[in-house]
Formats: structure tokens, sequence, C-alpha cells
């Protein structure tokens, strides 16, 4: 239920994915592209899996998750390539029984997701100016 795609993604479809005849709740995150971004105007962000090693960092978290909370299933799914102001980037849904460990294991998949982005990104501005990163 790990991703990296450079297609859309349906938070929809991601949440029937998880979902399970145990689960009492699925907690989800949509991350989305933005309009600005260190003080500037976005114009678009790519995102692009250079290492390859994208999925398994996902799976890495997902494995984290399991270990720390009893849930059901987890998902994250994380979009590619060049996305425009109000695409989805990232799909995060976890199932669980109780709504307390499906929040908490979302909000940690986000943060861990944030701290080790496993993709490159590049903000292009519509200044012309550009900030790459992770």
């Amino acid at each position: 239920m790990i991703r990296i795609t450079n297609q859309p993604i349906s938070p929809e479809a991601v949440v029937n994915e998880v979902k399970a005849s145990s689960s009492g709740c699925v907690v989800t995150y949509v991350g989305l592209i933005r309009d600005h971004s260190r003080g500037r105007k976005v114009q678009s962000v790519s995102y692009e899996d250079v290492s390859g090693k994208a999925e398994q960092k996902l799976r890495e978290i997902a494995a984290e998750i399991r270990r720390k909370w009893p849930v059901d299933n987890v998902a994250i799914h994380h979009r590619t390539g060049r996305l425009e102001v109000g695409d989805i980037n990232l799909v995060v849904a976890i199932a669980a029984a109780h709504r307390a460990e499906g929040f908490a294991a979302c909000q940690y998949a986000i943060d861990r997701f944030k701290q080790a982005l496993p993709t490159s990104k590049r903000e292009t501005y519509q200044d012309g100016s550009v900030w790459e990163g992770n």
C-alpha cells in the first residue's frame, strides 16, 4: 500500500485500499501544492525519485507505524513529476480500530515524511526563481 506515482492520486481509492472489516476509522491526510512558499508565489513544484529509493523509505515509515500502533493498514502514496497549485502530492491513510491510534499514526507518518522526504523537491516561483532541496 506504498506507492510512488507520477499519476494523480485519488484519496477515495487510497481509503478503500486500507479499510478493513476490523477498522473503526480511516484517518487520512491529503497534501496539496499551495500557491505560496518561502515568501514567494508558487508556479509549480516537482518531485523526483533520483535515488530510486523513495518507495523503500516510505515502506520503512509504514513499518515504524506498525511497530508503534495497533493499526489495520497503512497507505502512503506520493506523487512525483511536475505538480501545479492545488494538485495532490501526498495521501496518507491509516486504518485502525480506534481513532486515537489512527490520528497518532497519521501524524507520525506525515512528520516522518517531512523529516526524510524520499524525493528531491524543486519549487518554481512565478518570478522565475527556483528553490531545490529535500
